[in-house]
């Protein structure tokens, strides 16, 4: 009789181990690319921040412009994630959820050591090919479905590109997080409140 467990990888499995290492090296390289910007960062440089070889590195990424691409994609897949995490619960008001998401999605990159990650990736769109635009349609649908429930769907489309436009000036202003918040709750509260 075989185990419930039969198949899967264990935790200390290669391919579990494999993924960890390739998630860590991800996390390791978009501060990298932040720092020196992408034509000036080294395979060596990102090496040395994810405590890895660089025969390691490029065991795990054949190019430079790969390992960039991945890192971006895995930053944006964890945004997302979280966004849709906070949207689905109801039983918090809607503005509150609508405040969350959008921290979650620019929010946190409002100041000087974030707003390095966000110039990186906005100065090399022909890196990522159309992730650059699915990702910022994935969150404007999850906006407009939650607040469809509360307003209606074709309202919500027009509410949900709104916010998403006043957020965009908003990170380009804000001097911190907090005010970037500040100011959204606003606008929130003006087409949700």
């Amino acid at each position: 009789m075989s185990s419930p467990d039969a198949g899967r990888p264990s935790p200390a499995s290669p391919a579990v181990a494999d993924t960890s290492r390739r998630t860590a090296v991800l996390d390791a390289a978009l501060p990298t690319f932040a720092r020196f910007g992408y034509r000036k960062t080294s395979m060596e440089e990102v090496a040395r921040a994810a405590q890895i070889s660089r025969p390691g590195l490029y065991f795990l990424f054949s190019s430079k412009e790969e390992l960039f691409r991945a890192a971006v994609i895995q930053l944006l897949e964890r945004d997302l994630a979280a966004v849709e995490h906070v949207l689905a619960d109801a039983a918090r008001p809607l503005p509150e959820r609508l405040a969350e998401a959008f921290d979650q999605w620019a929010g946190r990159y409002v100041g000087p050591a974030a707003r390095d990650i966000t110039e990186v990736i906005e100065a090399n769109p022909g890196l990522l090919g159309e992730t650059t635009e699915t990702a910022p349609r994935r969150f404007e649908a999850l906006v407009t479905d939650a607040v469809a429930v509360e307003t209606g769907r074709e309202k919500a489309r027009a509410v949900a590109r709104t916010l998403n436009s006043a957020s965009i000036g908003l990170k380009h202003q804000a001097r911190s997080r907090e005010f970037f918040l500040e100011r959204l709750r606003v606008a929130i509260g003006l087409l949700v409140g």
